[in-house]
């Protein structure tokens, strides 16, 4: 497959989504009867009529718990494909996931997998050990020090912000 043939396809979905966009843009200009008055004009937040300027500066607790969230739940996410990697899914486990893969759809199954075939684990492997055997990694400590560093950053970050005060909201 060359080049040009793997793109048009994308090229195609693109136009398609911006001509879709387009045409829906067009079509709620020509059917919005707008019909302004001085209560759909009042700004409107949670219920609450406001009581003050809506530009009055942002409290900045919002964004740290904003900020706490990106580090203390978006980052774990990370840790769930190491765990998931290294908790023992043995031979028997990727052969039925690969069975089912395989009833599903056909040409899923003719494809290689980034881990190689089944018959490369061992009767209780994990694809950590393959990614070992493969060259991938000189062992299943580095990967486990590399991910020890990340939760020991996590943890540090989770000190740093409790000894802060940003879980306490005043």
């Amino acid at each position: 497959m060359t080049h040009w043939e793997a793109t048009v396809p994308l090229l195609l979905f693109v136009g398609g989504a911006a001509a879709l966009a387009g045409i829906l843009l067009l079509l709620a200009r020509l059917v919005y009867r707008g019909r302004p008055n001085p209560v759909k004009q009042m700004p409107y937040e949670s219920g609450v009529d406001p009581f003050h300027d809506t530009r009055r500066p942002f409290d900045v607790r919002f964004y740290l718990v904003a900020v706490a969230f990106l580090v203390f739940d978006v980052e774990v996410l990370f840790l769930y494909p190491w765990a998931a990697a290294s908790g023992g899914l043995g031979r028997s486990s990727i052969v039925a996931a690969r069975n089912d893969a395989a009833a599903a759809a056909p040409t899923v199954a003719d494809t290689s997998s980034a881990l190689g075939s089944p018959s490369e684990y061992s009767s209780n492997g994990s694809p950590l050990d393959a990614a070992v055997a493969q060259g991938w990694t000189s062992s299943r400590n580095e990967i486990f020090g590399g991910v020890a560093v990340f939760f020991a950053l996590l943890v540090l970050g989770l000190a740093y912000d409790w000894r802060k005060g940003v879980f306490q909201w005043r």
